[in-house]
């Protein structure tokens, strides 16, 4: 018999929720066939298997989710019991590496068993004076994670009581059940007492971003600054250079380009909204570089590929970028660097409609850009009624870190270098 463990699959990742069986209890396999797909917040992965025989039993059914080093499935293989990871090689695409969790013994391993944290939740635990060891696992497959250290410290040393890890719920830190006041989680109604419904599992990306959405809304306190942008001469330019390119080798230049141009040269003057705010160590941290991050709507999820040194290329260069990484993203082919190392955001909602949006932090950056969609509007100019493409911009920030006057500046500079294309080529 050999027990198959879930490999490592990179990256940081933990755990993988089971997409499909390729085979069932039962059914002959061999070596190197295909045996489940997983997916993880990252991609989908197909595992072969690792040796040939008869399966014998699954460790996790689909809609499940597994975890690293834990048993998925057990072969017979017509050898004595024995237990081993799968084969080098298994891994998802164009990952890198990340810290990976380590396992220690608690010291009341009656109660909850081993320690899996990583290395950096372990480093929070020291700098906080946390015995990890007491610390209740709320984490993916039982892991201490820094919020689980955070919420132990109860920001005066003292532990969370009556923890229940089997449910894992979160008791009283300090008299309220999440140590807010007022604030409870309480559970939903049952919906099928008034009709019919439909239950899907929340899964890999769309389960990350609804977690880092409640830590951004939870965490951050948002304010919103709006304003508009005349954007006559840009669309002008951005029209005669499309036309121009017709039937050549094709770049869609689209608004996105210049406005990414005009945030990462606006971000030079306004350092704060460049930043991430240390809440642990109560520091700023001020980024000397400018990578911008985009959304971009896929069928699995929001993703928000990152342009590098967006302040160094181009816009036509943007633009390739741009095309690049949605591209990647939409066929879930992009690489989880493309993922990481963001300093700021931009959504752009202009081709689905609406007038403007408020966006949600992208944390632990402390500010984000909306576009809504360019419409014709008319305006005074000298006197005069004119009509005019006009941009509307939202700016959500971080109000620990930006001031309302800072955001204000910064979307007025954003506003003047839109509206004249030449102020945003010298600029470049």
């Amino acid at each position: 018999m050999y027990e198959f463990r879930l490999p490592d699959l990179g990256e940081g990742i933990h755990e993988g929720e089971i997409l499909e069986w390729h085979v069932a209890p039962g059914d002959a396999v061999r070596e190197d066939d295909p045996l489940v797909d997983i997916e993880t917040d990252k991609a989908a992965v197909t595992i072969p298997s690792p040796r040939a025989g008869r399966l014998v039993s699954i460790g996790a059914a689909v809609g499940e989710v597994a975890t690293v080093g834990g048993v998925i499935a057990v072969i017979d293989d017509g050898t004595a019991r024995e237990s081993a990871p799968a084969p080098e090689g298994i891994s998802l695409p164009a990952v890198q590496e990340e810290e990976k969790p380590e396992t220690v013994t608690r010291r009341e391993a009656t109660v909850w068993g081993p320690v899996t944290a990583t290395p950096a939740t372990r480093r929070l635990a020291r700098e906080l004076k946390v015995d990890i060891s007491r610390v209740p696992p709320m984490g993916p497959g039982g892991r201490v994670t820094a919020e689980d250290v955070a919420r132990y410290a109860g920001g005066d040393g003292r532990p969370v009581r009556d923890v229940e890890p089997s449910t894992g719920a979160v008791p009283a830190v300090g008299g309220t059940g999440s140590g807010i006041p007022f604030f409870e989680l309480e559970p939903l109604p049952d919906f099928e007492q008034w009709g019919p419904v439909e239950k899907t599992p929340l899964r890999s990306i769309r389960r990350r971003v609804a977690r880092k959405m409640t830590t951004s809304m939870v965490m951050v306190p948002h304010v919103a600054h709006m304003d508009e942008a005349d954007v006559t001469g840009l669309e002008a330019f951005r029209r005669r250079e499309r036309d121009r390119s017709k039937g050549g080798a094709g770049l869609r230049l689209t608004l996105l380009p210049f406005v990414l141009k005009a945030v990462a040269e606006g971000l030079k003057g306004a350092p704060a909204l460049n930043a991430s705010l240390d809440p642990f160590r109560e520091e700023l941290i001020f980024k000397k570089y400018y990578h911008i991050g985009i959304a971009v709507d896929t069928d699995k999820g929001l993703m928000v590929p990152v342009i590098r040194d967006t302040d160094r290329r181009s816009v036509r260069e943007i633009a390739h970028e741009i095309e690049r990484l949605v591209g990647e993203a939409r066929s879930g082919s992009v690489a989880v660097g493309d993922l990481r190392g963001g300093t700021f955001s931009v959504t752009n909602l202009g081709p689905l409609g609406g007038t403007g949006a408020i966006p949600t932090i992208n944390y632990p950056e402390v500010a984000i850009l909306a576009m809504g969609r360019v419409h014709e509007k008319p305006v005074v100019r000298d006197g005069q009624i004119v009509v005019r493409a006009i941009l509307p911009l939202t700016l959500a920030f971080d109000h620990r870190v930006i001031d309302g006057a800072d955001a204000a500046r910064f979307v007025s500079a954003l506003v003047n270098r839109l509206s004249d294309p030449l102020t945003l080529l010298l600029d470049a």
